[in-house]
């Protein structure tokens, strides 16, 4: 790390977080998350005859399914123009003729930018947290927390590849589309087309080699660590028997999601050098 001014990073990460703050994108997207979050564990159990606060499973169970959807779409949108952004506004060769090194300004770009997620994040979703330990005991709030925290990692994971969306496009209208496309892909297509090979190959093709396909897609990793880390929740979406408990390892599950932040990042910092 020798040559690395992490003052530097640390200025243009700063400038971004506040950037997000002052024209209120981080607010809005707090607002956005505390609503859905608010819904969701007030009338999650209507189908049932019954709304109000209930349990963190419950809630969990809903809200995974609206974070997968969510969280990776506003990650890209917020990445998408981080470095073609400012290369179209002619700001890029501004910034690169001060002291100051490509892969500060890319890194600095990205820890603003996940701060500004991770912000938006904990206060959307904490703010919901705090309404359910009212109704249950604090230690029954640890797979909340663990929700919060990976619904983070997911984030910063999608954001990833939208930086490098970024350094790869030469226009902003292009980077948007491959960032929309790849929501897409990850979020929509991906499982669909898993599901289809399922379906067409009868259960017998694909069906042992499903498990590890479910870690080519970050939000899939999501959703495993967070239904796998609750019997109550794996019962609710019936997962038991289609993932083996040696790939629900929280530790294994951490490791694959940094990959998908660490790999996007390295092939941008790569391709902006």
């Amino acid at each position: 790390m020798l040559g690395i001014e992490f003052r530097q990073i640390g200025i243009i990460a700063a400038k971004e977080f506040r950037d997000r703050i002052r024209n209120r994108w981080v607010l809005a997207v707090a607002l956005v998350f505390t609503l859905f979050a608010l819904a969701i564990a007030y009338f999650g159990a209507a189908q049932q005859g019954t709304v109000g606060l209930r349990g963190v499973e419950v809630t969990l169970a809903s809200l995974v399914s609206l974070v997968i959807y969510l969280v990776p779409l506003i990650a890209l949108i917020l990445g998408y123009d981080a470095i073609v952004g400012e290369r179209e506004r002619g700001s890029l060769d501004l910034l690169l003729s001060m002291p100051i090194t490509r892969f500060e300004l890319l890194l600095g770009k990205f820890l603003g930018l996940s701060a500004a997620l991770a912000f938006s994040t904990l206060v959307g979703f904490g703010s919901v947290g705090l309404l359910l330990a009212y109704k249950i005991d604090l230690p029954s709030l640890l797979p909340y927390g663990r929700f919060m925290l990976s619904a983070i990692l997911m984030g910063m994971s999608f954001l990833s590849m939208a930086v490098l969306v970024s350094v790869i496009s030469t226009e902003r209208i292009r980077a948007s589309g491959v960032a929309i496309s790849l929501w897409f892909f990850f979020v929509l297509i991906f499982d669909l087309s898993l599901l289809a090979i399922l379906v067409i190959g009868g259960g017998k093709i694909g069906a042992d080699l499903l498990p590890f396909l479910l870690f080519l897609n970050p939000a899939d990793i999501f959703r495993i660590l967070n239904v796998f880390g609750s019997e109550d929740i794996r019962a609710l979406y019936g997962l038991s028997t289609i993932v083996p408990d040696i790939l629900t390892n929280p530790k294994l599950l951490g490791v694959a999601m940094t990959g998908w932040i660490v790999v996007p990042l390295g092939l941008a910092v790569w391709r902006f050098k």
